[in-house]
């Protein structure tokens, strides 16, 4: 038997799951760590927690296979967070999660159609660059001590290597790479104080970055010398895993956040889309991005719904109860309508302003009404953002493949093809981020000819819907009232958060 691992460092665990030949997952670890909001906005972790989460996730998954048989490791990552480090990788500071919004006047202050241009972003607080310069104006002292500047993956690659190395597609997130050269940009890094010296090695995805190390080794239970993969950001690797390497196929990972990307070899740059490195080589990635995927969902459960199922002795949880509840309800959920901005806004509107808003709330409405406006409101973004990417690149997407927790919902897959008219497939695997690490760790041993064979052959699909006429009619209704919120409330997003500005 021979097998490789994906490891997913992701925002809030770290999975590392082993996969064969076919693609299919043989044993998998998860081990869980925290997320700070020290103030509102503001999202940071603990950089060691990224190292310890791996090596309890290996350990776990090592459990049920003979760690012999392992040919390869491959790491994705949480793609925009980053960590400012001393000379020994230690963190000087928490690290600062992609999801923070600290950063919204240097958003104004450096981003500009030629930053666009030359990164693939669009002005927002996503990527590290204007975080960095937050940290510039704020900390100087963090920055000037800074030794390294790293995204989690080589943050993870020092740990299993002892080298400081990152891919292309790992690093670019961050906002400092020159998207046509393919290289760190010498006037970004000198904008937040850094010189090419203090960021890692860039390599491209899929590329050999090194040999685990005899004390990695120790750490993880895999034998030393183990070939280490670079793969690429969460997103792209998802979009590998999804194999939507092909025109009119997108990939959308319902995840933390929600993300639908398109694979494309000619560079584009667009405010209707975000333009990433793509985790083939030779490869751009064009995505729309929410914030608030199942993280809302999440809050909502947490803060909102406590119907403590467990009690039941059924075995359900109290997303299953919700999700019965809500599928029972017609479309519109009679009559409320929920705008997912709970960590601003993204593709179109790229606000840090903008908060969520529930439009329509009456007496009648519990909390199925509220679950499945929740849903149909994630839905009606991503139809938002869908149609500005088509119109930005020139060409119609057709199949989404869905990925991510979120996607093992059957009501939330048939929502989404009922809003955005388009043909919803439920990935064979749910863990295809994962799975795009381990295909780059795959073709990396020759496993295949190439990273798209390899592709081809370790991917599936399953559950497939199709709009329903009746439905999507009433959701081409309620979407030309959705459309309209945002744009007429923007002003007052603005004002309020002007309001609690210190």
């Amino acid at each position: 038997m021979s097998y490789v691992i994906g490891v997913d460092s992701s925002t809030t665990a770290t999975k590392a799951v082993v996969w064969n030949r076919e693609g299919r997952a043989v044993a998998d670890g998860r081990a869980e760590f925290s997320l700070a909001l020290p103030r509102p906005g503001w999202h940071e972790q603990d950089a060691e927690d990224w190292w310890r989460s791996t090596a309890i996730a290996v350990r776990r998954a090592l459990q049920s296979v003979d760690a012999s048989d392992i040919e390869a490791i491959g790491v994705t990552h949480q793609r925009e967070t980053f960590a400012c480090l001393d000379e020994n990788g230690r963190a000087l500071r928490p690290a600062i999660v992609w999801m923070d919004v600290r950063a919204t006047r240097e958003v104004e202050q450096l981003g500009s159609d030629d930053v666009h241009r030359l990164t693939g972003k669009p002005a927002d607080t996503t990527p590290a660059l204007y975080k960095l310069l937050w940290l510039c104006e704020h900390e100087p002292e963090t920055i000037r001590q800074t030794r390294w500047v790293v995204d989690v993956h080589a943050f993870l690659v020092n740990r299993l290597t002892g080298t400081w190395r990152t891919t292309t597609a790992c690093a670019d997130p961050l906002g400092l790479i020159d998207m046509d050269r393919r290289d760190w940009s010498d006037d970004l890094l000198a904008r937040v104080e850094l010189t090419r010296e203090r960021v890692p090695r860039l390599f491209s995805p899929g590329d050999v970055v090194g040999e685990l190390s005899v004390a990695a080794s120790d750490e993880l239970g895999l034998p030393a010398g183990l070939p280490v993969v670079g793969g690429a950001g969460d997103g792209q690797s998802a979009g590998l895993g999804a194999n939507a390497t092909r025109p009119g196929s997108a990939y959308l990972n319902l995840g933390t956040a929600v993300v639908a990307g398109t694979m494309s070899r000619r560079y584009a740059w667009n405010r209707a889309f975000r333009t990433l490195i793509g985790a083939v080589p030779g490869t751009y990635a064009m995505e729309t991005l929410l914030q608030g995927g199942t993280y809302t969902v999440n809050w909502f459960l947490e803060r909102i719904a406590t119907l403590d199922a467990r009690r039941l002795g059924l075995g359900l949880q109290d997303v299953d109860l919700l999700e019965a509840a809500a599928a029972r309800l017609a479309p519109g959920a009679e009559g409320l309508l929920l705008v997912p901005y709970w960590a601003s806004a993204q593709t179109p509107y790229w606000d840090p302003a903008a908060r969520g808003v529930l439009f329509g709330l009456a007496g009648h409405h519990g909390k199925e009404h509220l679950f499945r406006a929740l849903m149909e409101g994630i839905a009606f973004e991503q139809r938002l953002a869908l149609e500005g990417m088509e119109q930005g690149l020139g060409r119609p997407l057709e199949v989404l493949l869905t990925t991510g927790g979120g996607s093992r919902s059957e009501l939330w897959r048939q929502i989404l093809a009922d809003v955005t008219r388009k043909t919803v497939v439920a990935c064979r695997e749910v863990e295809t981020t994962s799975l795009g690490a381990g295909i780059h760790a795959a073709a990396a041993v020759g496993w295949h000819g190439s990273l798209l064979e390899a592709a081809e052959a370790m991917t599936g699909t399953g559950a497939r819907h199709v709009p329903n006429e009746s439905a999507a009619a009433r959701y081409d209704e309620l979407f030309a009232i959705y459309r309209e919120i945002y744009p007429r409330t923007a002003s007052l997003h603005r004002a309020l958060q002007r309001a609690f500005d210190d």
